[in-house]
């Protein structure tokens, strides 16, 4: 009999180490593998369009060849007390790094999106799509003048 229990009792052991499943719980996880992204996939998907003028009262911005000193010297003052809130030059924070921002916009689009932030992000389809990526972060006005903007879009060039 005690043969017979201690076979049992072996025999249960062996069946539950077996096949072990694991209980999946809701939650997250984390894992510390390092993963590589294609650029796309790193900004959302967010397509370049350097044809986009955007939606605002900025029809049309010639940049000269060089760059203007003094303008952005003034856009460099206004970027580091009105945007580097929500905007590093060569990171993502609340908005996007603007380092190179005219490799991936229009001047046009960039000004407009500083003077009407709101008619951008209802009509603009790039706008939206940076909205969805950053979290509904909404880009607020500033109440900037055009000549303001126009130095933060110069300034922007230096970086």
């Amino acid at each position: 009999m005690k043969k017979l229990m201690l076979f049992l009792a072996l025999g249960a052991f062996l069946a539950s180490c077996g096949d072990k499943k694991e209980k999946k719980e809701d939650g997250f996880e984390v894992t510390r593998a390092k993963t590589e992204t294609k650029k796309e996939e790193a900004t959302g998907g967010v397509p370049v369009d350097l044809d986009n003028k955007g939606v605002g009262p900025i029809e049309n911005v010639d940049f000269a060849d060089e760059i203007n000193q003094e303008m952005a010297a003034r856009g460099e003052q206004t970027f580091s007390s009105v945007c580097v809130a929500c905007h590093m030059v060569d990171k993502r924070m609340i908005g996007p790094a603007m380092k190179g921002v005219y490799e991936r916009r229009s001047p046009e689009w960039v000004m407009n999106m500083i003077l009407n932030p709101d008619g951008m992000l209802k009509e603009d389809p790039i706008a939206k799509a940076l909205l969805k990526e950053y979290n509904n972060a909404i880009m607020l006005n500033q109440n900037l003048s055009k000549d303001e903007a126009r130095d933060i879009a110069e300034y922007l060039r230096t970086l």
